[in-house]
C-alpha cells in the first residue's frame, strides 16, 4: 500500500497552489537572494541582497540587508549595507543604520538614524551642512 501512494505524492506536489517557495539554500527567513515580503514575519530577517517589503507587508523583528525598500510596516531595527528606500506608504519604528537613506513624503519613522561610510571613504558628510559651515570646518582641520 506504501508503495501505491508514493506516485501521488509527486502528482499532489504539482497541484498544490504555492504562495511562497523557500529556495535552495534559504533558511526561514536567511536568503542568499532578493526577498519579497508581502505578509507578515514574526522574527529577524537577513538577505544578502535586496528585501522589499510590500505595502501590505509587516516585519516584526530586525532587517538585515544589502539594500532595503519599505511600503509595508517594520516593528523592529533595519541595517542595510547599502540603500534604505521608505516609500511613502511604508512605516518604520526603530533604529536604522544604512549609508544612503531616500525618505518619501507622508512616510513615518520613529527610531534613530546613523548614516555608514560607504567603502573607501573615511567618514560620512554631514547632511545640510551649508557652504560656509564645511568651509570652516575644512580650514580648522586643515584641509
Amino acid at each position: 500500500m506504501l508503495g501505491k501512494n508514493k506516485s501521488n505524492v509527486s502528482d499532489m506536489e504539482t497541484k498544490v497552489k504555492v504562495g511562497t517557495i523557500l529556495g535552495d539554500g534559504a533558511v526561514f527567513l536567511k536568503a542568499p537572494e532578493a526577498v519579497r515580503i508581502d505578509g507578515t514575519v514574526n522574527g529577524n530577517c537577513t538577505c544578502e541582497k535586496e528585501l522589499v517589503l510590500g505595502k501590505n507587508g509587516h516585519v516584526k523583528g530586525n532587517i538585515y540587508a544589502q539594500h532595503v525598500i519599505v511600503s509595508g510596516r517594520v516593528d523592529g531595527d533595519i541595517a542595510a549595507q547599502g540603500k534604505l528606500e521608505l516609500l511613502s506608504t511604508g512605516k518604520i519604528v526603530g533604529n536604522i543604520s544604512a549609508r544612503s537613506l531616500v525618505i518619501d513624503e507622508d512616510a513615518s519613522f520613529d527610531g534613530r538614524c546613523t548614516m555608514t561610510a560607504s567603502q573607501g571613504e573615511g567618514a560620512v558628510k554631514r547632511i545640510g551642512t551649508s557652504q560656509t559651515e564645511a568651509s570652516a570646518e575644512n580650514t580648522a582641520s586643515g584641509k
